[in-house]
């Protein structure tokens, strides 16, 4: 009997095709210099929970089923008045992805979601000048875990690809070889 265990395909095509690409790009001496996705933080900030506590319920549970992961809310830290917002009231969803949640999540992502957005002509170069991407949808109903007739209002979520490349060059390059489909716009940097 064959036990193989389970290997995500983007995780198998980082350890076959994308280390050796970027040990080439970059002149990395040993493959622990090649850069790697840490984790992938998905969540939403619900504003309007303020007032309907059963948006939090609601994005808990897509987050749920986008991820593949239990979301959980986030509260907040402070008073403020001018918003009627209380300390440690909920008005957010976050889920923290790794291993082989990180790399599933990230393969449907690419090849599935953002395909299905209206009008798509790539994502935008928005990197934090170390190594770590955002990534913001306007709709949830571009994953095709969310039954749209169930979708009470329709919100956005972010996404943030933590990578342990040390410059955006890097980060950019090992996203771009996973399949991200970066707008084809040249780097100012």
């Amino acid at each position: 009997m064959d036990t193989k265990r389970y290997v995500p395909r983007l995780k198998e095509k980082y350890e076959k095709e994308i280390v050796p690409n970027l040990t080439k790009e970059f002149g990395y001496k040993t493959i622990m210099q090649v850069p790697r996705l840490r984790k992938i933080v998905v969540n939403r900030g619900v504003g309007q929970a303020v007032f309907d506590k059963k948006l939090i319920e609601v994005s808990v549970d897509e987050l749920t089923a986008i991820t593949g992961q239990k979301a959980i809310p986030t509260y907040s830290k402070r008073d403020v008045s001018n918003f009627k917002l209380r300390k440690g009231m909920p008005i957010g969803v976050k889920v923290t992805l790794r291993g082989t949640y990180m790399y599933e999540f990230l393969d449907r992502l690419i090849s599935v979601a953002l395909p299905r957005v209206r009008d798509f002509k790539g994502v935008d170069f928005k990197f934090d000048g170390r190594g770590n991407y955002t990534l913001g949808v306007q709709e949830q109903i571009i994953f095709p875990e969310i039954d749209i007739d169930k979708v009470p209002k329709i919100m956005g979520l972010q996404m943030t690809f933590v990578t342990s490349a040390p410059t955006d060059e890097e980060a950019y390059a090992l996203l771009r070889e996973f399949g991200m489909p970066f707008k084809n716009i040249k780097k100012n940097n």
